[in-house]
């Protein structure tokens, strides 16, 4: 059985079954565990990001209405703070309003002798000026002989250049190991996006993919083809891109959401399951 199909048998777990069959010491234990996810991740809910300690023994002689009493007349006591630029009353320009003016308005203002300075009437907002970037050399690197010369830990290789390869792909189909990859700020194409997430139909030891700041622009398409292509695997946690549309941003989202569910109820059957060592209860 393939590891996204033992996943599956978790999607229909009852979860207050599980959670109401846990003693006390294994509640502690399980949040415990937990803790063990990115706490900065902003796709868990709010309660599992940071531990509650609003049960923790109150230390020192703290009175909870003597501070709020202190707190509202220290704020009664503070002064307004003055404006950096305080108000006079007086009516001021509004700059750019030249280009608001009538053709008749423009010359007779042009002629005017009362108009010391014409120079913004004339101004014109030029577009800003790209330099073309020619297209990039072929890359003559063998692949199959540089990577035997890293694995061989060759001395005179300091640089290896995979720009414009299309083995990384490839590489995710067949590789079991690899936990974390990040190619953002690079040149990847949405061509070459697309082969990437589409690896992860044959991957399922990546748990995170990073993505984002590319040269250029990835498309409505694309990312429609990558949400649609997320929510496909279920091995994933975290995915970094910041997509340009609402509607492929929160499908990958509640791919994602899926994906840390499914992990979660997973590790809520192993706390629950007869062979969990019960000795490790509170450790």
């Amino acid at each position: 059985m393939s590891y996204r199909q033992e996943l599956e048998k978790y999607r229909d777990l009852d979860e207050d079954k599980i959670l109401s069959a846990l003693t006390e010491e294994e509640l502690r234990t399980l949040e415990n565990e937990l803790e063990e996810l990115d706490p900065d991740n902003d796709l868990l809910p709010v309660g599992l990001r940071q531990r509650d300690q609003t049960k923790k023994t109150p230390t020192g002689p703290f009175k909870r209405d003597e501070l709020l009493d202190h707190l509202e007349k220290q704020a009664k006591d503070m002064k307004d703070r003055e404006d950096l630029v305080p108000f006079t009353g007086e009516k001021r320009a509004i700059l750019g309003m030249h280009t608001l003016m009538s053709n008749q308005q423009y010359y007779e203002a042009l002629g005017s002798t009362t108009i010391v300075n014409k120079e913004g009437l004339n101004s014109v907002i030029k577009p800003t000026q790209y330099k073309p970037v020619p297209d990039e050399e072929p890359n003559s690197t063998d692949v199959e002989e540089t990577l035997e010369r890293v694995k061989n830990n060759d001395p005179k290789l300091e640089e290896v250049n995979l720009n414009n390869i299309r083995a990384l792909a490839e590489m995710l189909k067949a590789n079991g190991v690899l936990k974390s990859l990040n190619v953002e700020s690079n040149f990847i194409s949405g061509s070459g996006i697309l082969a990437l997430i589409e690896a992860l139909q044959h991957n399922t030891s990546l748990i995170e993919l990073k993505i984002d700041n590319q040269s250029q622009p990835l498309g409505n398409k694309v990312e429609m083809e990558i949400a649609n292509m997320l929510e496909k695997n279920s091995s994933l946690l975290k995915f970094g891109y910041h997509f340009t549309q609402q509607g492929p941003r929160l499908r990958a989202s509640n791919a994602m959401m899926n994906n840390n569910d499914l992990v979660r109820k997973r590790r809520l059957a192993d706390l629950n399951g007869p062979f969990y060592p019960k000795c490790r209860i509170g450790v």
